[in-house]
């Protein structure tokens, strides 16, 4: 699957990959680390109860149609209601459009919202929102990377952190414009794996010995630092010493490189053929599998991220391509979760910054439309089965049930037992709250 788009606004894969390893750069592993530290030291909130161990968030990136996804409208004008048919689910009453056949099948486990609506209707702004709560305090660019708060992730890995040697926020392969960290600093960005696990050489930089290292000069450039660092340092006993700084974090990426665990996770080969075929033998398909490799081994949240679903012209043609691969390395995950005993603990959601405009344009596309969108959520702790709110018989707007980005938000950090109301700090000690409205959709709780 070919990952060479651009959006509406000339923002490129690469541009995004390059904003996601500015934090890996310039030193590898330990300068990374150096800069954003670990998250494993955070300790769990205890203000709410806990549904789910760890998010995986499929962010479809340029803003997907719910139209041609979980809200098509059969009965509307052919204009409006595009070439797709419907099918009907798993679940009696509830219909997806036709492309969507293998998430049909597993509609028992799955929860559509229909009814998040906002007011940001470019890429920019509306990644912001959905990424963090919170819209942006003033009037950002389609193709802007803006960060006015901490993403989701970036929350998370303070918030609850991870096992020892292994980060606590994944973004694979880059980083969203605003999934970032913001006032939290640079210790809670997401590590980012930008390699496909798709290749027959996929390792992740910087966290095995290289091939030119053999495992006995490994070894023996440890014991030659370790015989340096007995020697008296002139600032040892100074506080803040940036040397035992250095020392730290230094100590940290070997924890990842030792890390049993966290060598394991990263380990894709280990799995099955049967299991990697499930999945798609594509670049999306292997990292939503190396995705339930990551929870299982203890990182609370994982960003998906899947770019070119910005369809201003040609959508059908483009679809027919993009959604059913898409669409079932998705099911797959969800089953395969299932299967593993791990879907009740780990909740799964898939969206991106909006939804598409009703009426098809005169390039075949639809436009962005920030009036209606469609979310899905499984696992963690979440009913499946069912359909919370609804748009208008033509799609144009949310009209029951109607959700803002908050309620996404505040649903989330709620299902990881992380208390959306409460009040954060800057390094200058300016009080932020986390989500101005801290409620859920009740409906998801469980």
């Amino acid at each position: 699957m070919s990952n060479s788009w651009r959006n509406c606004e000339g923002v490129s894969r690469r541009d995004c990959i390059r904003m996601g390893l500015s934090g890996l750069v310039a030193g590898g592993l330990s300068g990374a680390l150096r800069s954003r530290g670990m998250a494993s030291e955070s300790k769990p909130s205890q203000s709410t109860t806990r549904q789910a161990d760890a998010c995986i968030l499929v962010w479809q990136d340029g803003g997907p149609s719910h139209y041609e996804t979980f809200d098509p409208k059969p009965e509307a004008p052919v204009e409006i209601r595009g070439s797709y048919g419907t099918i009907q689910t798993q679940t009696p009453g509830i219909h997806f459009s036709q492309p969507m056949k293998k998430l049909a099948a597993l509609s028992d486990d799955l929860a559509i919202v229909r009814s998040i609506r906002h007011d940001q209707g470019n890429h920019g702004a509306g990644n912001h929102y959905m990424m963090t709560g919170a819209p942006p305090r003033i009037p950002v660019g389609c193709g802007a990377f803006v960060s006015f708060h901490p993403s989701l992730g970036s929350v998370v890995s303070k918030e609850i952190g991870a096992p020892h040697g292994i980060p606590a926020y994944f973004s694979i392969p880059n980083m969203s414009r605003s999934g970032g960290p913001n006032f939290l600093g640079s210790r809670y960005a997401p590590f980012v794996v930008p390699d496909s696990p798709n290749s027959s050489s996929f390792r992740v930089r910087d966290v095995t010995i290289p091939k030119s290292l053999s495992e006995d000069r490994y070894d023996s450039r440890q014991a030659i630092r370790a015989q340096v660092d007995q020697m008296l340092r002139i600032n040892d006993a100074a506080a803040g010493d940036p040397t035992l700084a250095v020392d730290q974090f230094y100590e940290q990426s070997l924890q990842i490189i030792s890390s049993p665990e966290a060598q394991a996770a990263f380990d894709i080969h280990k799995e099955p053929d049967s299991v990697r075929d499930a999945y798609g033998r594509d670049s999306f398909g292997q990292r939503a599998l190396l995705a339930r490799r990551l929870v299982g081994a203890g990182v609370p949240f994982v960003t998906l991220y899947h770019g070119g679903w910005d369809h201003h012209e040609k959508i059908f043609s483009a679809l027919d391509k993009k959604l059913p691969p898409f669409e079932a390395s998705v099911a797959a995950l969800i089953a395969d979760l299932k299967q593993q005993g791990m879907l009740e603990r780990t909740l799964v959601v898939v969206l991106g910054e909006f939804g598409r405009t009703p009426k098809i344009n005169e390039r075949g596309g639809r436009d962005h439309w920030s009036n209606a969108m469609s979310v899905l959520f499984a696992g963690g702790g979440t009913r499946g089965g069912q359909v919370i709110g609804a748009t208008d018989k033509q799609g144009y707007a949310a009209i029951e049930r109607v959700l803002s980005p908050e309620n996404f938000v505040s649903t989330i950090y709620r299902k990881l037992g992380i208390d959306p109301g409460q009040m954060m700090h800057t390094p200058d000690g300016r009080p932020v709250h986390l989500v101005s409205n801290e409620d859920p959709i009740t409906e998801l709780m469980g």
